[in-house]
């Protein structure tokens, strides 16, 4: 069965375009997509299976200076309740940690419904691979894209909030 869709949120204000990388983060894949520096073009990117954080790091240090990111989206799990779930506690502190091992600001995004929308869309139900996990990146990216909200700088003094802002389209 299909997740419901939230609305859109009205007081939104699409961010500025600037070349920025998306994460889908799990526990096995990150999947990842980038856009062009004027925000038109959505390219999913080759996921990246897990290790250390700092192998993570170092795997996507080049991969941020060659698309010149300026700023990072990653997607929160929330429950159906708009609330934090296990995942999604998970992907904030990575989010939060990657942002500020990269020196980068940081917007949320609710991936409720994002894989199975990207499976749905792009025919990778059931895909192990990991290019649904960057199918759900590029969504949400997409999503980010349109609806925000702006990503911010995250600092070792950032309040860990519990409910951070996030655009919940899916």
């Amino acid at each position: 069965m299909p997740p419901v869709r939230r609305q859109r949120p009205l007081s939104r204000q699409p961010p500025p375009p600037r070349s920025v990388l998306a994460l889908d983060v799990g526990r096995r894949r990150i999947g990842l997509a980038g856009c062009d520096p004027l925000g038109l073009t959505v390219t999913p990117l080759p996921p990246l299976a897990r290790g250390t954080f700092p192998a993570d790091l170092e795997r996507l240090r080049p991969l941020v200076a060659q698309r010149r990111v300026q700023a990072l989206v990653v997607g929160l799990p929330l429950d159906a309740s708009q609330q934090l779930t296990v995942q999604a506690r998970h992907c904030r502190r990575y989010g939060q940690r990657l942002a500020q091992a990269l020196a980068l600001p940081l917007a949320w995004v609710d991936e409720h419904g994002s894989s199975w929308e990207a499976g749905e869309s792009r025919g990778l139900h059931g895909d192990r691979s990991g290019q649904l996990d960057s199918a759900a990146a590029a969504l949400l990216l997409e999503q980010w894209l349109r609806e925000g909200p702006e990503a911010r700088p995250v600092s070792p003094a950032t309040p860990r909030l519990d409910q951070p802002a996030v655009s919940t389209t899916f």
